[in-house]
């Protein structure tokens, strides 16, 4: 009979939940904010309270790489180089937009570092670590020593990613890099992206040394690469639906084994410490190992599942903050809807010329992810409002590792034959491999260029109708 119950419940639950999302979808055109927070509330309430009824089974949706989410190294190596599709019949590539995250670094705030090295020493001057949890506290306290100064740089690997990506970019598509080719590439003012960009153009000049190459790394680039701060709807409502985030988050089980493996004394982590600082803390640097070469791999103290658990609530989390759901209005998204015109405006320039071109971006994952919903990249904007069901249907680690990148290239008819826009075909690839695109394909992976420009365009300015403050 229990079981039963079980299953109705969370019947109930995710009908219970669709009700409420699509309620508070509606009463935004004509309710306050106030009446938004208790939607949001209600709906975090009902999570709470069948939580234990949906709570994730004992399926492991990733292995211990992918468990780092927004950290996970660039999977080409692991993983292997997709097979594209060679150049449709009778044409050839001549343009291609780009936007690309730096490569694996260090992690970026000291606290991530110190908060670790704090609650293992704690316990350890209380004698209350497992001889594992004394090498651990070895292993982290040489990662933050090593760290001191270099926060948030690009690690050996990282630069190795850019140099490989490009390798391959010249390589697949050697009619597009040339030596007549112009080659403009942009990036954000923070170190990590000018190098990432820094590695790709050192490579590409190697590889082809008559391109004509141009960088920029300056405000007028920050702008557009990096718009995100100008747009604080997207934040509030991120912050109104973060209730129902960490509702789905409670309601995982929590881990039991990795305090069995690093404390002795669990009672002490749980009074002196606080259990869900101790497993973040160790969890953060944990899933950043894959970032350097030199480490020892730390992922032994959680069990699958853990790594797993909390990894379905990290993504559950990114899904809130970029995702096309009701629970945000289907709104944040379109926080790069500046950098969506800026590609589709470039594309458009290129074409009328003759010379074969390439514009490189270099940005974060803040801007790829949501970038890529936009677009409609594979199922990168899967709606949903039912965070235990999330990962079956969206994976963010697929969007943005360390390195993610998104190519679009276009072709033309080959030769000197007269040809008009209409011609133009365009097939873009995600961390490499070709991407489903939200319009039909003329054939394969490969789009009539003006039926994904003019998708595209009635899509931003829609929402510029709809919701522009």
């Amino acid at each position: 009979m229990q079981p039963l119950i079980w299953l109705l419940s969370g019947q109930i639950l995710q009908l219970a939940v669709i009700v409420l999302s699509l309620a508070k979808f509606y009463t935004d055109y004509i309710l306050n904010i106030m009446l938004r927070k208790f939607f949001s509330g209600l709906v975090a309430l009902i999570f709470i309270a069948l939580g234990n009824s949906f709570s994730a089974s004992s399926k492991v949706y990733v292995d211990s790489l992918q468990a780092g989410s927004q950290y996970m190294a660039y999977p080409v190596p692991v993983y292997g180089i997709p097979e594209l599709s060679p150049s449709p019949q009778g044409f050839e590539p001549f343009h291609m937009e780009h936007y690309g995250r730096h490569g694996s670094r260090w992690r970026i705030h000291p606290e991530t570092y110190a908060v670790a090295v704090e609650v293992l020493r704690k316990a350890a001057d209380n004698d209350a670590l497992t001889p594992r949890g004394m090498q651990l506290l070895e292993e982290i306290q040489v990662m933050a020593n090593d760290s001191k100064g270099r926060l948030g740089e690009l690690t050996p690997l990282g630069h190795r990613q850019h140099r490989g990506i490009a390798a391959r970019m010249a390589r697949n598509f050697p009619e597009l890099f040339s030596d007549s080719t112009i080659l403009d590439a942009k990036s954000t003012e923070v170190i990590r992206c000018i190098l990432s960009m820094a590695n790709e153009v050192a490579e590409f000049q190697k590889l082809v040394p008559g391109m004509n190459i141009t960088m920029d790394a300056s405000q007028t680039t920050q702008n557009i690469l990096n718009f995100n701060p100008n747009d604080p709807v997207v934040y509030r409502l991120a912050y109104e639906a973060k209730p129902v985030a960490s509702a789905y988050r409670n309601s995982l089980p929590k881990p039991e084994a990795f305090f069995n493996k690093v404390f002795s004394n669990r009672s002490f982590v749980a009074d002196s410490i606080g259990e869900d600082k101790a497993f973040k803390a160790i969890f953060d640097l944990a899933v950043n190992v894959q970032s350097h070469d030199d480490y020892p791999f730390i992922y032994d103290v959680f069990t699958p599942e853990e790594l797993s658990n909390e990894w379905l609530a990290r993504n559950a989390e990114w899904y809130i903050r970029v995702g096309n759901t009701p629970l945000t209005n289907n709104r944040t998204p379109y926080n790069q809807r500046v950098l969506l015109r800026s590609i589709i405006e470039s594309a458009d320039t290129a074409m009328l010329s003759p010379l074969k071109s390439v514009n490189l971006r270099f940005g974060h994952e803040t801007m790829l992810i949501p970038l890529s919903v936009l677009m409609e990249l594979n199922n990168a904007a899967y709606e949903t409002s039912d965070l235990s069901t999330l990962a079956d249907n969206w994976r963010a680690y697929e969007i943005f590792p360390m390195g993610g990148n998104i190519q679009m290239v276009f072709y033309r008819p080959e030769g000197d034959a007269p040809y008009t826009a209409d011609d133009i075909l365009v097939k873009v690839l995600l961390n490499e491999a070709e991407a489903t695109l939200p319009v039909t394909p003329a054939f394969g992976n490969y789009y009539r260029w003006k039926d994904l420009r003019d998708f595209y365009i009635d899509k931003l300015d829609s929402f510029a109708s709809r919701f522009e403050e």
